[in-house]
């Protein structure tokens, strides 16, 4: 039998639209998490120059 996980709460990055859902590491800040990753963390300056121009 496998171990399913509880129904976590989840948010949207802002950076990639991505959904990604609560961590351990995240608990006493998850008020303040915005990005699902430290990808979209470092990217988080510069999210319209990557695109370039439409």
């Amino acid at each position: 039998m496998s171990h399913a996980k509880p129904n976590l709460p989840t948010k949207t990055c802002v950076v990639c639209g991505r959904p990604f859902a609560w961590r351990r590491k995240w608990a006493r800040v998850w008020d303040e998490v915005r990005y699902c990753s430290e990808r979209c963390r470092r990217q988080r300056g510069s999210v319209g120059a990557a695109r370039g121009p439409p």
